[in-house]
């Protein structure tokens, strides 16, 4: 806190004797155990008011947050307590004339009043915005007029505060049109009287985060109950809560990281929280590790910075006796996160009983409430190592040789949540295929309907239903690589830093160049964060003259961000790259910092101009070719398809035997797949029984499945497909000529007589085609298989044999048009004989070995866990 709030070395000094040599009082090994976690949860709420009262009401008296002042004592906090304090919050508030639907102002420090002023403006009908707290008291009237922007955007009918800022934050009100008072948490609790929560839907504006800090165009994430919900509930899935889970955090409250993914979430599900100051864990980061020891912790997480913290600044001796053995899942988010951060960090601690399979990375943004995709839980973080020539130049994520010696290393950040999808697009909009980098976009629950009071930004946030992150990265397996950030925010220690602003500040100061400064960050793999770096074009040369004004950028610097820059280049003029417009080149101008001083000595600009033209031709060369091979094979294939589709289908159904029309087909699904050109093979096709009836299996990815396996089966096959398509003339027809069985999906007497059908069929005719999975879905994965195709095997003693298509769904993804050239593989499995017994834990064994078998092979993840 002192280091928080001091402003000279002389109050350091002060603050040093009035401490003495006092040293920190380690806890106890263990803290008592912990209630375990209800077994239920409010699954009927439809919102966050709703969940407070069903907690309420079902268990007042049991502790819901442990509360550590000073990072060592506890504070206990009931759900009954909590339900009370938020009552007292939203009575005054709605007796100070809060309406349903006002904007609230949140600029709380971590503790009990944050998370009862919070609640308590969602029981009076009102919309939190939280906006972080001041660092030094001494200069919060520079910090609230930052947060007018915010504020005024938000149309905030009150401000609630601490008392300090109180007399300050009231000048807000002539910036802040809307702002009818600034409030602390005990003068809106004075009344002793709670309240009834006010009425609320699902679709309500429960929340506004606000995704900049800056005054000049704010953008507030609108979030919803419902998207709050879906995203606390997909989270929970996929974590596998236990009851004995116990959540520490000292994140912020005002991050979404801390409000979201760790404090309202431990709420709903009714897990014990244990939440300490953001100070106290910076100035002894051990705090967080002695309180999960402490409490038994098994979920934390914080920024990718915290790790690199604690592997490299806390002493030894201070780790004497730490067991983590409990943590079983770490979230690793909210910035980018360090291949050598989660390596070392798990190397370090490892030692203490961390294991390796709790590191969980994941990626989140505002727009998706808080979390989009999460690493599976126990498995641990997963790097890819690309070749970084090849992905520096085409933007293709080719897995490097072992040989390599500087490959590109970017760490897995998951699968999407349950319910929701991630699509990589290019330049042109057009979705890219696996291991190619481009925009990152999403579509789901959690996704925010918009900006508020932001209609231009919002427009540009959404394509055809889906959401752009900003972001930059690829798909490998069903799981997120990023890579960078296609916007030039800058991420400091968890903090967004918007080069505009501080541009604009340091282009005031005496002796820069105005309009001639770019800010930027560069990865320190030391700290695990970015280091801000402020390149600035000047006349002077004298290196005196050099000094005094880095001083006084820095002292700019410091104003802005409330800490100086790592770096400030001073360098002369017509060095500082820019747009034909004048904009400033923030990502080249990062590239020539980061070739030393050399670099910085430019040529005439005109001269630089060209030099970097040219070096970026060849790359904006071959993505605007690749985008141009990619719709001409699209237009030829489909020029193809509808030029040859009639006759194949006149003539499969005009050929009398069975025999000529499979040939047929097999013959023109051979020649459309050598015309177009895509690579496709067979594995284990040789194995296939030959002299036996059997049952053949496959995960279902893309309308193409049925052209590669009748291109490359040795054999006949009849296809089991949904009763629909026998409705249809062209469809049904030809299947129908093709010998295919149609099943019934939804009629449940139907569909036990289709499954007797097909038991007789499958001992009489051609092997069956099934796809168990029943249908296929954008969503890369393996769905859960339906019993029906095993029961058959069961039932008749056939052999399954299991079929793993591998890269359909990246040459034809549902919803997409655009088909692409990439690899396929139809990998056959040995066949799978069912038990002798026929009974129902046969069936039951027989589904699990192909699935397992399927999996192994189809290089998707595993969506039935």
């Amino acid at each position: 806190e002192t280091l928080a709030t001091a402003e000279t070395l002389d109050d350091l000094l002060r603050a040093v004797h009035r401490a003495g040599a006092r040293r920190e009082t380690p806890r106890p090994p263990r803290a008592p155990a912990l209630p375990r976690a209800p077994a239920a949860s409010p699954q009927e709420a439809q919102t966050l008011a709703e969940v407070l009262d069903w907690h309420a009401a079902a268990h007042p008296d049991r502790v819901h947050a442990h509360l550590l002042a000073g990072g060592e004592h506890d504070q206990p906090l009931t759900y009954g307590q909590l339900r009370q304090g938020a009552g007292r919050i939203a009575a005054g508030l709605m007796a100070r004339g809060l309406k349903p639907g006002h904007s609230v102002g949140l600029m709380l420090p971590t503790g009990r009043a944050y998370l009862e002023s919070f609640l308590g403006v969602l029981l009076g009908g009102g919309v939190p915005v939280p906006i972080y707290p001041p660092a030094r008291l001494s200069q919060i009237e520079d910090h609230v007029r930052r947060h007018a922007g915010i504020l005024d955007n938000a149309q905030a009918a009150f401000l609630v505060t601490v008392h300090e800022a109180k007399p300050i934050a009231r000048l807000l009100r002539a910036q802040v049109g809307t702002l009818r008072e600034v409030a602390t948490a005990p003068d809106l609790a004075s009344a002793q009287d709670s309240v009834a929560r006010v009425p609320s839907q699902a679709d309500d504006t429960a929340l506004l985060q606000y995704t900049s800090g800056s005054t000049g165009n704010p953008k507030g994430v609108v979030l919803t109950h419902r998207n709050l919900l879906a995203n606390i509930r997909a989270l929970g899935q996929v974590v596998r809560l236990r009851p004995d889970d116990v959540y520490v955090s000292w994140l912020p409250l005002y991050h979404d990281m801390g409000l979201i993914a760790s404090w309202l979430t431990s709420l709903y599900f009714g897990l014990p929280f244990v939440l300490m100051s953001p100070l106290a864990f910076l100035a002894r980061p051990q705090r967080w590790l002695r309180a999960i020891q402490h409490y038994r912790g098994t979920l934390s997480g914080a920024p990718n910075f915290a790790y690199e913290l604690c592997a490299r600044r806390i002493p030894d001796a201070e780790l004497e006796g730490l067991d983590l053995s409990s943590w079983r899942v770490a979230y690793n988010g909210s910035e980018p996160v360090g291949a050598d951060t989660v390596e070392r960090f798990i190397a370090h601690f490892g030692r203490h009983g961390f294991s390796a399979g709790a590191m969980m990375p994941a990626f989140g943004l505002a727009e998706c409430t808080v979390d989009l995709t999460c690493t599976p839980p126990g498995r641990g973080p997963l790097v890819d190592g690309v070749e970084r020539q090849r992905f520096m130049e085409t933007g293709e994520a080719r897995p490097a040789a072992p040989a390599e010696r500087r490959p590109l290393r970017f760490v897995s950040c998951g699968p999407p949540l349950p319910g929701h999808e991630i699509r990589i697009v290019g330049v042109a909009g057009g979705e890219l295929g696996e291991r190619e980098e481009g925009r990152v976009e999403f579509r789901g629950p959690s996704a925010t309907p918009g900006y508020f009071r932001n209609p231009e930004q919002t427009r540009r946030l959404f394509r055809d239903g889906w959401l752009d992150t900003g972001d930059l990265g690829y798909v490998a397996a069903g799981e997120l690589y990023l890579t960078g950030r296609a916007k030039d925010l800058i991420i400091r220690g968890g903090r967004h830093v918007h080069p505009y602003e501080l541009e604009q500040a340091v282009g005031d100061v005496p002796g820069i160049r105005r309009g001639c400064v770019a800010a930027f960050g560069v990865h320190d793999p030391r700290s695990g964060t970015e280091r801000v770096v402020v390149l600035a074009e000047t006349p002077l040369a004298r290196e005196p003259e050099l000094e005094a004004l880095r001083r006084r950028v820095n002292e700019r610097c410091v104003q802005v961000l409330g800490v100086p820059a790592d770096d400030v280049a001073l360098v002369p003029p017509r060095t500082v790259l820019k747009t034909s417009s004048g904009k400033i080149r923030r990502a080249a101008c990062r590239q020539l910092y980061q070739g030393g001083a050399a670099a910085l000595r430019r040529p005439p600009s005109w001269v630089q101009l060209a030099h970097l033209g040219a070096g970026a031709l060849r790359p904006e060369l071959g993505r605007a070719g690749r985008w141009l091979a990619q719709r001409l094979f699209a237009a030829y294939a489909w020029l193809l398809l509808l030029a040859t589709a009639p006759l194949i289908w006149l003539t499969v159904v005009a050929l009398p035997q069975p025999r000529w029309r499979w040939a047929a087909a097999r013959t023109a699904a051979r020649l459309l797949l050598r015309a177009t050109g895509l690579p496709h093979a067979g594995v284990g096709l040789d194995r296939v029984p030959r002299a036996e009836r059997y049952i053949v299996v496959a995960n279902h990815a893309s309308y193409l499945d049925g052209v590669y396996l009748a291109a490359l089966w040795p054999q006949p096959l009849r296809f089991v497909v949904k009763a629909e398509l026998r409705r249809q003339f062209v469809a049904g027809t030809f299947l129908r000529r093709l010998g295919a069985e149609f099943v019934e999906r939804f009629d449940l007497r139907q569909g036990v007589a289709d499954t007797a059908h097909l038991a007789d069929a499958a001992v009489s005719c051609e092997p069956l085609l099934i796809f168990p999975e029943g249908t296929f879905t954008r969503r890369a994965g393996l769905a859960p298989f339906h019993l029906g195709a095993f029961a058959v095997a069961a039932q008749c003693g056939l052999p399954v044999v299991p079929v793993a298509l591998r890269g359909t769904r990246s040459v034809l993804r549902p919803g997409n048009l655009l088909p692409l050239r990439r690899p396929v593989a139809v990998v056959a499995g040995p066949a799978l004989r069912p038990e002798s017994d026929g009974g129902w834990k046969a069936v039951l064994r027989l589904r699990d070995a192909a699935r397992a078998a399927i999996l192994r092979h189809c290089g998707e993840p595993d969506l039935g866990v």
